[in-house]
């Protein structure tokens, strides 16, 4: 799925700040974090959206503009122009590390025509439940992308290109899903709200042959232009399962490379998340949302939580190598759709728990690394100032324990509820392995077996002074602050 000890990175946050500065600011700070570690890098989507210049990417309109052409108000992008992006990805490419573009593949936004369709509407929370007769309206899904004009593709997207919409121009006031004519909901789709086939938009008709031709040749094309790696499918939950294994296979084997693919399945539920990797052949990985779920919960309950049971329920449990672990995205911070924000004093501890063991691909969240402020409305109307803690300086010095100690078999010692941790033996090739204990409590310790006879071991975090030195069985006990992480790596 990755390179050994790959860490990805996703650089960006909902509230970047719309200046069109992002992709120059990371190829300026590439290198450095190439050095801290971190192998390869989830790019926000890097087309232009229904908002312009404004628009975090995920209000799809056109997928062959990088910002290149003038169109809802903005030549550039949110993050900036074509030309930044591409030498974005080249300067991660001249420091050794990847680049996954993200890519929405669910719905379109903003389209430039309306046209008249009949479609029959179904129920916003069930919609397996119409609640009408079927009726003409006004749909904005006729997409001619003018001031691109037909270059890089001249397919222009019309109503049967999609199956449904949840406006009706024609009755701005009538709250329901139009399902068109002679279309249907996918049964290949989540079963929240019935059938979750259709979540915002002009949701696109994945089964149309023109659909599918068109998304397989865009991904040719962002393949060619940009030279990326791999993807981060948006909200796939919402589409048919088997396109994506379809489509990833097909761009394989166009590009002659083992593109990295991820799919984003929001849902606490693994079952949901094993039917899908199951239904797509294992093709794809997903990110563990469960995993975020249980750092949630155990943030908000403190000592009351039971660390042993961290990991329960969770993907990277039941499917290891198909897991990228996670404690924040751009969905789960403050005032978003998902906002299931980490308590700051449990971040140290989940970023230990996804980084510093055998499973797993991790993924650091842009602002829990550099921290962010912004404002914005609540669900109740009111705003809020959100500021987020930087997480960087004990990020890097995981990272460096990653990279340097974080190899070789691993004993667990989850089986106590308020302290765990855990030991790597090292390899030949990095040997004097590494122990972590973390508590969410009192100040803990766990007596662990590190491999390692009378050795001296001290704590990169400087959360324990005091270093601790390995009997001649290998063993030592390994303390930790309460509420806090110790990484203890060899002295020397």
């Amino acid at each position: 799925m990755s390179e050994v000890n790959g860490v990805m990175m996703q650089y960006f946050h909902w509230y970047i700040l719309p200046d069109g500065q992002l992709w120059n600011q990371f190829a300026k700070s590439v290198e450095d974090l190439a050095k801290a570690g971190i192998t390869a890098f989830w790019f926000p989507p890097a087309y232009k959206g229904t908002a312009g210049g404004y628009d975090v990417g995920y209000g799809t309109y056109d997928l062959f503009d990088l910002g290149e052409f003038d169109q809802k108000g903005s030549i550039r992008t949110k993050y900036g122009t074509k030309e930044e992006y591409l030498n974005a990805v080249k300067a991660a490419h001249e420091v050794g590390t990847q680049v996954y573009a993200d890519a929405v593949f669910n719905h379109k936004m903003g389209a430039d025509l309306a046209e008249d369709v009949e479609a029959m509407p179904f129920d916003l929370n069930n919609h397996n439940n119409p609640i009408g007769q079927p009726q003409t309206i006004k749909a904005w899904t006729h997409f001619t992308f003018p001031s691109r004009a037909g270059k890089y593709s001249t397919m222009e997207w019309r109503w049967w290109h999609f199956n449904a919409i949840d406006y009706n121009a024609n009755n701005e006031n009538e709250k329901a899903i139009f399902l068109f004519r002679d279309k249907s909901f996918s049964s290949e789709v989540d079963l929240e709200k019935g059938n979750y086939d259709y979540l915002m938009g002009c949701d696109l008709d994945i089964e149309h042959e023109d659909v599918r031709e068109e998304l397989k040749y865009w991904g040719e094309w962002i393949v060619d232009t940009a030279g990326v790696d791999g993807f981060r499918f948006d909200a796939v939950k919402h589409v048919a399962s088997e396109f994506f294994q379809e489509w990833i296979a097909h761009l394989r084997y166009y590009s002659k490379k083992n593109l990295f693919a991820v799919g984003e399945y929001w849902s606490y539920d693994v079952r949901s998340l094993d039917h899908f990797i199951k239904s797509t052949h294992g093709k794809l990985a997903l990110f563990d949302a469960p995993l975020h779920g249980n750092f949630y919960t155990a943030s908000k309950e403190g000592k009351n939580y039971n660390l042993s049971k961290i990991f329960d329920g969770t993907l990277v449990q039941q499917h290891p190598a198909l897991a990228v672990t996670l404690v924040e995205n751009h969905d789960t911070q403050p005032l978003q759709a998902l906002e299931s924000n980490i308590e700051s004093w449990f971040k140290p501890l989940a970023y230990a728990l996804i980084l510093l063991r055998a499973n797993g691909y991790p993924c650091i969240f842009y602002a829990d690394y550099y921290g962010a402020h912004y404002k914005d409305k609540g669900k109740d109307g009111n705003e809020y100032e959100i500021w987020l803690d930087s997480h960087k300086e004990i990020i890097d010095q995981f990272l460096y324990a990653r990279k340097t100690y974080c190899y070789g078999i691993q004993y667990d010692y989850l089986d106590y509820p308020n302290t765990i941790g855990w030991t790597r033996l090292g390899s030949e090739e990095h040997p004097g392995g590494m122990a972590v204990v973390l508590s969410n409590s009192d100040d803990g310790w766990k007596s662990m077996e590190i491999g390692q006879i009378n050795r001296t071991y001290i704590d990169i975090t400087g959360h324990i002074g005091e270093p601790v030195k390995t009997d001649e069985k290998g063993w030592g006990i390994f303390y930790c602050k309460g509420g806090s992480v110790s990484v203890w790596v060899p002295k020397d």
